[in-house]
């Protein structure tokens, strides 16, 4: 029994992480012609809170860690700034997961678009903080909005392509014992 239930966290992680890394590789291609429209979605972050508030065992913080500084590396971003911010809403939203579970999705969409906006203005006045580069306001607002509007497509890709669907509180008892 235990046995069957690592190896599905080490299923759902080894999957997590090909999803992320697919993500990233599709942020990567040079898709545009030179004219940049209305910056798109973050569906590492969508795909991430899906997970995370689904499957939070299946998701160590040193995975999603590295995941989001390979990103912050590749995007030339600076350095870690994004990691921590995505690390520490993460966990936020970890220690919430039990509470979180029995309600309807519309509340978890309104708290994951909270968490996202919290994230977003954190980060940005770590870069007014530290004297980084600031984006324009717009530009982040658009990818707020992106963001938000993409997460139930998110979820929803998530339940048909991956299976990932909620724990029950039964299956999140018999986690805690299994430990």
């Amino acid at each position: 029994m235990i046995q069957n239930m690592r190896k599905q966290i080490l299923v759902g992680t080894g999957l997590f992480v090909f999803c992320q890394v697919a993500i990233l590789f599709g942020r990567l291609l040079p898709l545009s012609t030179g004219n940049i429209g209305r910056p798109g979605p973050d569906l590492a972050l969508c795909l991430l809170f899906a997970w995370m508030l689904r499957r939070p065992d299946q998701l160590a913080a040193p995975v999603i860690a590295a995941l989001f500084l390979l990103e912050d590396i590749l995007l030339l971003r600076p350095l870690g700034l994004w990691t921590i911010v995505v690390l520490i809403a993460s966990e936020f939203a970890r220690t919430r997961e039990s509470r979180w579970r029995d309600q309807p999705f519309m509340v978890e969409w309104l708290r994951v678009s909270i968490l996202v906006g919290a994230m977003m203005l954190g980060y940005r006045v770590a870069q007014f903080i530290f004297l980084l580069p600031v984006p324009a306001l717009g530009n982040v607002t658009l990818q707020y909005i992106s963001t938000v509007g993409f997460y139930p497509v998110v979820v929803l890709a998530a339940r048909w392509l991956i299976g990932l669907r909620r724990i029950s509180a039964a299956e999140a008892e018999m986690m805690r014992y299994s430990r």
